[in-house]
């Protein structure tokens, strides 16, 4: 039993023992969310379909439809100095369809498809579940969380772009004694992906998959809120083995005439740790010259700015991204899906690799404005360039490369009535590129979402 496991399992006494106490009941609440989840993914370019392809796993289209069951237990604390709780959540996942074996899993050593978790042949699995249990310790405004968690900072971002959400394993603090100030600090073991029943030990991009891992990511920082307008960000981020990050934020906001204008700004500062300094097998991505594939030590310098206007329920944007180094912008990635605490992170890519230069342009719309409340549409066009890519021969295969993704979103939340709460949400994603070995790829998601409280 791991150190986690082990403190979890003492912590869950202590809770079971005081579960009568007054708060524990009272403050309580359940909910079931229901989230029904279809995804089409076009790989666009001519040899995607090719019989040597198609026998490694490279697929031309995946497609999969599946519905989901997340159902939370969040309790109050018990009484008395220290106060005692514990959450759960329990997620299932149901095939509906896998798209007839399009289900994006490369091979029987993959991860999983692209919704659902594989079979030794490849095929999706019928149905995969999971259960986490967290036991959680409070004083003042000063809470400590251990078991599952699902922590959104910039450093590690709990994605749930699919039909159940990632979690990961371990024990969080967090401190709001004093004013203006968030304080957090964690470790994290392990990562169940949204495909997945099972956790799995941390690594990144290009690392090599389950041989390259590490079961220890450290993370600290804080928020500090300088006036009501105007929040200051530092974190620091070390998955063993892999990477150092730092991250500087700041974000504002400012009354601008009838509307207002939202800045923020971000910077990190990536470097190698431990074995990925020497180490081939915990190489991450990047161009790196005389290596092959451009794999080498983590290097990078990411800056970024985004500007939002909001007015009369429009929203114009516009921003832009400088990734520097030799590596890619790393951050905590098994292969199975994940999320990156980027501006630039999209439906299909996240424009962090090495050297490349990106400005994005935003609108969306609130059609409240028009007696329409509920529902919302929105549009993202981003292009990077400067990107440069290192082949199997261990040279320059690709100078000045370039991509683009074009993001559409329409969502309706019906606002009352029988169906009040529900969710209907249409995505639509295009992706291209000139970057060898990458395809060009097209993507529909639809989703239907509801929740019910049951406490």
């Amino acid at each position: 039993m791991n150190k986690s496991n082990l403190a979890l399992a003492v912590a869950l006494g202590v809770v079971a023992q005081q579960a009568g106490a007054a708060g524990f009941i009272e403050d309580s609440k359940a909910t079931l969310s229901l989230r029904n989840f279809y995804i089409n993914t076009d790989n666009r370019d001519s040899e995607a379909g090719s019989a040597a392809n198609v026998k490694n796993g490279v697929q031309s289209k995946n497609e999969e439809w599946g519905q989901g069951f997340d159902l939370r237990f969040i309790s109050g604390y018990t009484q008395g100095t220290v106060g005692f709780g514990i959450d759960a959540i329990g997620l299932l996942g149901v095939k509906l369809d896998s798209g007839g074996g399009t289900n994006g899993a490369a091979n029987s050593k993959s991860y999983g498809g692209t919704v659902f978790p594989s079979k030794s042949n490849g095929d999706a699995e019928d149905n995969f579940s999971s259960l986490g249990l967290t036991a959680k310790a409070k004083i003042s405004q000063t809470e400590l969380k251990l078991g599952t968690l699902q922590p959104k900072l910039p450093v590690i971002v709990t994605n749930d772009g699919r039909l159940l959400p990632q979690t990961f394993q371990g024990g969080q603090i967090t401190s709001n004694d004093i004013k203006d100030l968030t304080l957090i600090g964690g470790q994290i073991e392990q990562a169940k992906g949204r495909n997945s029943s099972n956790n799995e030990n941390l690594s990144v991009g290009g690392a090599t998959a389950r041989v390259a891992n590490s079961n220890k990511f450290y993370y600290a920082g804080g928020d500090y809120k300088i006036t009501k307008d105007l929040t200051a960000q530092y974190y620091y981020g070390n998955l063993e083995d892999f990477y150092k990050q730092n991250f500087l934020g700041l974000v504002h906001n400012w009354s601008i005439g009838p509307g207002v204008l939202k800045s923020d700004f971000r910077y990190f500062h990536s470097t190698d740790d431990g074995a990925n300094g020497s180490n081939t097998s915990y190489f991450s991505n990047g161009n790196y010259v005389g290596n092959v594939s451009g794999k080498g030590p983590v290097d990078n310098n990411l800056f970024s700015g985004l500007f939002l206007y909001t007015v009369s329920g429009h929203t114009f944007g516009g921003g832009y991204q400088v990734s520097n180094g030799d590596s890619d912008f790393p951050w905590l990635n098994q292969g199975d899906g994940s999320s990156a605490y980027l501006t630039t992170d999209m439906q299909i890519t996240k424009f962090g690799r090495a050297g490349e230069r990106t400005w994005q342009g935003r609108y969306s719309y609130d059609f409240a404005k028009l007696g329409a409340p509920g529902l919302t549409a929105g549009v993202v066009y981003l292009r990077g360039n400067n990107i440069d890519t290192v082949g199997n021969d261990k040279k320059e295969n690709g100078s000045g490369n370039t991509e683009w993704e074009r993001d559409l979103t329409v969502a309706y939340v019906i606002p009352e009535g029988p169906l009040k709460n529900l969710g209907l949400t249409w995505k639509n994603a295009m992706w291209r590129n000139d970057i060898p070995g990458q395809r060009d790829q097209d993507e529909n998601r639809l989703i239907v979402s509801y929740s019910i409280p049951l406490l």
